[in-house]
């Protein structure tokens, strides 16, 4: 007997969602509109402009991987599944345990869990005027398998196979029972395509700088170095974003992009260092909206190299860090504590295993037993453009120097020292993460497994392989909430790192803006926003 998922029920939550965030459209529901005409004359006029830190790097869907990058491909595209969201502490958040139609109407799965049949819309058109079929999607996922980075994902995800089935509909096949499958599904880089498009320009590579997409918005221009401009789909199938016109602009200095805003040249503004949020919220029209989220930030130890190839000395380090000062000096109370390898907000969260708590003797215990009684000298990898990483570092350095232990900050830039992480030779480094799949699973297996793609330190632990493995197919959701506790148990009590805090998301807008809703990718999704004056 097949599960039916279908669209009813999650167009009611829809509704509630518009009510609750002050009317704002949601692109994800449909109510039936061919062209988004309905019938308000107020959303021809509004316009948004954005201050980003940075441009992004590509517009294909498969191969971004940095936020302005997702943003703009979210904004352009759309998927075949999507999150449903909720109101959490009288704000609008991402429920991204729950799974809601988009590209797909509905779904089944059959008594296997492993065989899912989608029904594609037919009122969906591309940019490009054509109709989007079954035969788009099948050619979308073929590209994502083909990519160099969403591949990754597509295997996490446990997909075989994916097929055209009978009438509109596209049959995806698994390995085996995943979890993961339709909580991955969402992700930006499961966009779907025109791949007609894509063909007759020449393929993948035309992709990084155009788009081929059927979403809400259409990116008229994109310069890296300084802005891109976007607008409103008008023959979209959803219904219509408010906001017609979208401006980005890339200012690479926090404090320039915080003034823009206070002169009300930018309607929001993004990554304002956590001292200057302080007092903001309320000047000018300003509201700063801060959420606690699961992007985390933490010291890296190569578990390859000397001497962090030695588990006492990693724990040394953790006994070594300032953790209060982190939070008061340098996040001003934008952040929190972290205990785990996963943010405290995801579900199956432990800190088994974890005792440091700031402790320079035991820090000192541990390096003699470790054959270090008299301390070492050794590298730190410094990336730019987050100020409060600059200040963490040097806060550690002093307190490692009390134990005897030499730390060479190096400074690098940003791009290098993503190109020196892939190389997987980085002594040491301290690095930020959000899991956009909201599971542990997802964090983990990126993160801290052999084959991960982002465990740059070379953590291997081959227990927590086994348990990875064994909880990506388990389909009790409580025996594998036990085995992630148990991976979280043996990682934090390895220490391949040291756990600095989790971030609050932090966006400082004009107060007319209304629908934001957080997401633990921290992307903003245009098609939600509107402004009330």
């Amino acid at each position: 007997m097949k599960k039916m998922y279908r669209a009813a029920a999650v167009v009611a939550s829809f509704a509630l969602a518009l009510s609750i965030a002050g009317c704002a459209p949601n692109a994800n529901s449909n109510s039936g509109s061919n062209g988004g005409d309905t019938g308000d004359s107020s959303a021809a006029s509004q316009s948004l402009t954005l201050a980003y830190s940075e441009g992004g790097k590509t517009l294909n869907p498969a191969e971004a991987n940095d936020g302005t990058s997702d943003t703009l491909v979210l904004a352009a595209y759309d998927q075949l599944v999507t999150y449903g969201t909720k109101e959490q502490d009288g704000k609008r958040v991402s429920d991204t345990a729950t799974i809601v139609p988009m590209i797909a109407s509905e779904w089944s799965v059959d008594d296997t869990n492993t065989v899912y049949t989608f029904t594609i819309r037919e009122d969906i058109t591309f940019h490009s005027g054509k109709t989007l079929t079954k035969t788009d999607v099948v050619r979308s996922f073929q590209h994502i398998a083909d990519s160099s980075s969403a591949s990754f994902l597509y295997g996490m995800a446990g997909i075989s196979t994916v097929e055209e089935g009978e009438g509109n509909t596209v049959i995806i096949t698994l390995t085996a029972p995943n979890h993961l499958f339709l909580q991955i599904l969402p992700m930006y880089s499961f966009s779907m395509l025109d791949m007609d498009e894509v063909e007759k320009n020449g393929g993948a590579e035309w992709l990084s700088t155009n788009t081929a997409g059927s979403g809400p918005y259409i990116i008229n221009s994109w310069d890296p170095a300084t802005e891109a401009k976007l607008t409103r789909n008008e023959d979209y199938w959803g219904d219509e974003p408010q906001i017609d016109t979208i401006n980005m602009k890339f200012i690479g200095d926090a404090s320039n992009r915080l003034q823009l805003l206070k002169k009300d040249s930018v309607d929001v503004a993004l990554e304002i260092a956590p001292k200057d949020l302080q007092g903001l919220d309320g000047t000018n029209g300003i509201t700063v909206d801060s959420r606690p989220s699961n992007k985390i930030l933490f010291f890296a130890m190569n578990n390859n190299v000397a001497p962090f190839d030695n588990e006492k000395v990693r724990q040394a380090i953790t006994y070594a860090i300032p953790y209060d000062k982190l939070l008061t000096d340098v996040m001003k109370g934008e952040a929190s504590p972290m205990r785990s390898s996963v943010a405290s907000s995801t579900p199956g969260f432990t800190d088994a295993g974890n005792n440091a708590t700031y402790d320079l003797d035991k820090a000192k215990q541990l390096l003699a037993e470790a054959g270090y009684a008299d301390g070492f000298t050794f590298d730190f990898t410094l990336g730019s453009g987050f100020s409060d990483w600059n200040d963490d570092a040097v806060l550690i350095q002093a307190e490692l120097a009390k134990i005897g232990v030499t730390m060479n900050i190096q400074n690098m830039a940003r791009a290098q020292f993503l190109e020196a992480l892939a190389g997987k030779n980085v002594q040491a480094y301290i690095s930020r993460w959000t899991s956009f799949v909201n599971d542990p699973g997802y964090h983990l297996g990126l993160l801290m497994t052999d084959n991960g793609t982002s465990n740059y330190m070379n953590y291997h632990n081959a227990e927590v392989n086994e348990l990875w493995a064994a909880a990506a197919t388990e389909p009790d959701a409580d025996k594998r909430s036990e085995m992630y506790g148990k991976m979280q148990e043996i990682i934090n009590t390895e220490s391949p790192w040291a756990y600095l805090y989790e971030y609050n998301i932090a966006v400082a807008h004009s107060d007319d803006i209304a629908g934001y809703t957080s997401y633990p990718d921290g992307l903003i999704r245009f098609f939600q926003l509107s402004i009330t004056e």
